[in-house]
């Protein structure tokens, strides 16, 4: 019995994500960052939270051997900034509205959250790698929708009255 990839990850996508893009320095003077929809919370005590990177990504040296990293959580309004950050090759931050932070790695400047880490733990799993993160600083924006993933498209989480 052979087992489906393509039905298997399909079926996956009927989990609703939140999309966030996540940023490194490869020097002062040069930033990247990557879409992923894998972020999570881990711990409250330590400050922890992870994300998942698929171990072909042009990306993933760069990021699996970073000291550090920032998250910023997308809002409906980061669409085509998500799009473009999650294709191989098209990784610069150029153009970008960018914020500076405490530990180096820029954040999106209109996220709705955005985490500092520094690189705590990275454990491989099968095709992808597990990237645990300490949170050093943080702040959230309460205004904006949160941008979604559900069956392969981005959508919007409709806000209770």
């Amino acid at each position: 019995m052979t087992f489906d990839l393509r039905a298997f990850r399909n079926a996956l996508g009927s989990f609703p994500t939140g999309v966030a893009v996540v940023t490194t320095s490869a020097s002062a003077e040069h930033h990247l960052g990557i879409t992923v929809n894998s972020f999570t919370s881990v711990s409250l005590d330590p400050p922890l939270v992870l994300w998942c990177m698929d171990k072909k990504s042009d990306r993933y040296h760069a990021f699996t051997k970073a000291r550090s990293y920032t998250v910023s959580i997308l809002g409906t309004e980061h669409r085509e900034v998500s799009a473009r950050l999650a294709t191989q090759g098209n990784h610069s931050l150029d153009g970008i509205a960018l914020l500076a932070t405490k530990l180096g790695p820029p954040a999106l400047a209109d996220a709705l959250a955005i985490f500092e880490c520094e690189a705590e733990a990275m454990h491989e799993a099968g095709d992808h790698a597990i990237l645990i993160g300490r949170v050093v600083h943080f702040s959230r924006h309460d205004d904006g929708a949160p941008l979604v993933f559900f069956r392969g498209k981005y959508g919007a989480l409709a806000q209770a009255p």
